[in-house]
């Protein structure tokens, strides 16, 4: 297993935390007693916390979970389930909203909504799913949860202190990862299970008509976005069987999934009668139209262009069965087990590259993708996983025409543009950090908030020798991560610089402004980056 004893312990309380905080978002167990069973004549829940709280909850918790390196972050992964969640957004009953879709390391399967439209993902999830249909119909689940209001309405029931007490979750982690000691960890303990009981005496939790509403928008969600809307009957069905299975084994786990939606037999039958009716519609094999909340009556588009799967599904389950596994070479390993029951396919033969380049091994990943390329001279993602082997190899030159002709073709494209700055910054030398600062100056407006983003560019300012841009990159992504205290600091000691011009340092002035006030908030309730004290 990954990580030390206090890390695991540090992960108990996370996940103790999510669970709780899950009962005021998408993640809350149905209660048959607390069914509604008049409707809801309007509701006050959008006026409990203004859109911009909203996203600073969500905001928060993401930085939390990046902070403990839950996230998964990669370029690829991040780019293709941005896509994804995009496409249903945009098809859904409030297209306007602001959405921000991550993926999380665990292999369990599980999936979850948030305060601000924050959505993440477990990578086991992807793992159980055969195709991209089944992953897209748990998306769009969870995005009509947030543009139905559930989530909020859920806020609303526990009263308006019991955000405040669910949001106060991460914060008791962070006590006890920075103090570390037994007697902390076990005062958190004791704050989330007296916050877990007033949450449960107070009732937060997602109605079976909420469930049922979010099926129901869901499934409309995906076929106006062109995806198959059985796709989220088969995925749900699919998850049931192995639920069965593992209560006859003594070996195995109910899908968290599982425990935070429970599906029963009459759920599955109406999902699958749902998504057969909608199937049948002309809307689904001709476009969509007067289900469509933003088109007048009538109206009918052909939604054939920029709709529908992404065709990259294939690629991203096998790049996340080598990320999310606890090594590379555990990563190889399952693929040997793969390849001696039969031959890997096409997808799979990807993965198993990009685990021998993640294990250092880039000659072993050259054959592979080489012949990959050949056989599928369009796809972009091994082309940039090709691109990396001949760079570790040592052929710079080559990597940097592939990388070169994949930008001409998509110069706004996150996952090139990111790989090949990455690439870059492996190498030293001026010519290629300013190279590397070229290729992502573009993006710096869309990718202000990925952390991701801001570590590559920091590192492509050093090796351009630019020491201020590299400093307020690294400063920003240490606030991205959980780290707004550190980022200050950061700030604090890039400002005391002589060799600032005017526009630096009004930059300067204007994040510190901006962090202060969270920092003092977090000293005031006894939280500190354990780092700066040591």
């Amino acid at each position: 297993m990954r990580g030390t004893a206090r890390a695991q312990r540090g992960t108990a309380l996370l996940r103790t935390a999510l669970l709780t905080a899950g009962l005021v978002t998408a993640i809350a167990l149905p209660v048959a007693a607390q069914e509604n069973r008049l409707p809801d004549i309007g509701s006050s829940a959008g006026g409990l916390i203004t859109p911009a709280q909203e996203a600073e909850y969500g905001a928060m918790t993401l930085a939390q979970l990046r902070h403990y390196d839950y996230v998964l972050e990669d370029p690829l992964i991040d780019s293709w389930l941005d896509t994804l969640g995009h496409r249903l957004a945009g098809a859904s009953d409030d297209s306007r909203r602001s959405y921000t879709f991550f993926m999380l390391r665990e292999r369990q399967i599980n999936a979850f909504a948030t305060l601000g439209g924050y959505i993440g993902m477990n990578s086991g999830l992807v793992l159980a799913a055969d195709r991209e249909d089944e992953v897209a119909g748990v998306l769009a689940h969870e995005i009509s949860h947030v543009t139905q209001q559930h989530v909020l309405r859920s806020v609303e029931r526990a009263k308006q202190d019991q955000l405040p007490m669910v949001l106060a979750m991460l914060g008791a982690i962070v006590v006890a990862q920075q103090a570390g000691g037994n007697s902390s960890g076990d005062a958190a303990q004791a704050a989330i299970v007296t916050a877990m009981g007033l949450a449960q005496q107070r009732q937060i939790n997602y109605t079976r008509s909420n469930e049922s509403e979010a099926d129901r928008v869901g499934m409309q969600v995906l076929s106006r976005s062109r995806f198959d809307p059985t796709g989220m009957a088969d995925f749900f069905a699919k998850l049931q069987a192995r639920s069965r299975a593992n209560e006859a084994s003594l070996f195995g786990e109910t899908p968290d999934y599982l425990r935070s939606h429970p599906m029963t037999l009459t759920r599955i039958t109406e999902a699958k009668d749902r998504a057969e009716r909608l199937r049948a519609r002309p809307e689904f094999s001709g476009g969509f139209g007067a289900d469509h909340p933003l088109l007048p009556g009538g109206v009918r588009v052909d939604a054939s262009t920029g709709m529908g799967p992404t065709g990259l599904f294939d690629y991203a389950r096998e790049r996340l069965r080598v990320l999310s596994a606890d090594t590379p070479a555990m990563a190889i390993q399952e693929y040997e087990a793969i390849r001696r029951a039969r031959a890997l396919t096409d997808a799979e033969q990807y993965g198993l590259a990009v685990a021998h380049l993640r294990a250092g091994q880039p000659k072993s990943a050259m054959p592979l993708l080489t012949a990959l390329v050949e056989r599928r001279p369009a796809e972009a993602w091994p082309q940039l996983a090709l691109g990396q082997a001949e760079a570790a190899s040592g052929n710079g030159a080559a990597a940097d025409a592939r990388f070169e002709a994949l930008l001409a073709k998509t110069p706004a494209s996150r996952a090139v543009a990111l790989t090949y700055a990455q690439v870059l910054g492996e190498r030293s030398g001026a010519a290629a950090g300013k190279r590397a600062q070229a290729i992502l100056r573009p993006l710096m407006g869309s990718l202000a908030d990925d952390p991701v983003f801001q570590r590559t560019f920091a590192r492509a300012s050093e090796s351009a020798g630019d020491p201020v841009r590299a400093g307020e990159a690294h400063a920003e992504a240490a606030y991205l991560s959980g780290r707004p205290e550190l980022a200050l600091a950061q700030l604090n000691t890039l400002k005391k610089r002589d060799d600032l011009d005017y526009y630096a340092r009004a930059r300067i002035d204007a994040r510190i402004a901006a962090i202060t006030p969270t920092v003092l908030e977090l000293r005031r309730q006894g939280i500190r980056d354990d780092d700066l004290r040591r």
